[in-house]
This record gives structure tokens, sequence and C-alpha cells, in this order.
């Protein structure tokens, strides 16, 4: 579980409002390929529930509250992402759900792959067995 960790991005403060950045290689620890983003789930919904061979992931929570439960096959950890100058870099081989969303929440996810449907495993079962 480790290898799964927040990383604090820069966040410079003025009064006009605050700004932070994210920079590939720097404070991410790939390439990124692919930006997607999830929002307007309705109460008591999740996203995720699976597990990916190759890819890489950055969440960050851009507005409201979610909770992302990250887990290895042998233990669970959840990490609640509600600010927008820290995110949760998540390895391959990790089993990841994301629920707990609050009102108007916006998750930005920062990809180490371009989408492919052959990276996803969506049994659980499965995923304990793979030896990812």
């Amino acid at each position: 579980m480790s290898d799964c960790k927040i990383i604090t991005l820069p966040k410079i403060l003025d009064k006009r409002g605050n700004l932070s950045f994210i920079e590939q290689l720097n404070h991410v620890p790939f390439v990124i390929k692919r930006i997607y983003w999830i929002y307007d789930v309705p109460g008591g919904e999740g996203r995720g529930g699976h597990a990916y061979k190759e890819n890489q992931e950055f969440i960050v929570a851009l507005s409201g509250s979610f909770d992302v439960i990250i887990d290895d096959g042998k233990e669970k950890e959840v990490v609640t992402l509600n600010r927008s100058y820290y995110g949760l870099y998540v390895p391959k081989g990790f089993w990841r759900e994301i629920n707990n969303f609050s009102t108007n929440s916006l998750a930005l996810i920062l990809s180490s792959t371009e989408y492919d449907k052959y990276d996803y495993i969506y049994d659980y079962n499965e995923f304990k067995l793979s030896n990812l």
C-alpha cells in the first residue's frame, strides 16, 4: 500500500484567488496520456470498481470531496480527498473505488495510458488471482 501516496501540489497564494498546478514527471511520476473528470454523481453512487494492468493514475478533488478506496488484494485503505492542492497517486495493480461524493464534487483523474478496455480488470476475484 505504500506505493499509493498523497502528493502535495504547489499552491500559490494570492488575494485574487489561489492557483495550483500539476506537471508530468515532476508532481506525478508518469507522462500524462489521458485526462478525465467525474462529476454530477448521484447520491449513494460510486465509481471505479476495477484495477488496471498497466495504467497509473493521479486523482484530485478539484471541488468538494470523495473517498478513494485502494486495495492491494490483501488490505484496503480509505483516502479522503477534499483539497485541490493535493492528490492521490495510484500505481498499476491496485483495485480502486471512489464513493461518498459530496454535492457538486469534481474528481480530476490523470492517467499514464490512453484508454484501453483490455487494461481493465472488473472482476474482484480475478484481480486477487492476477498477482499484479
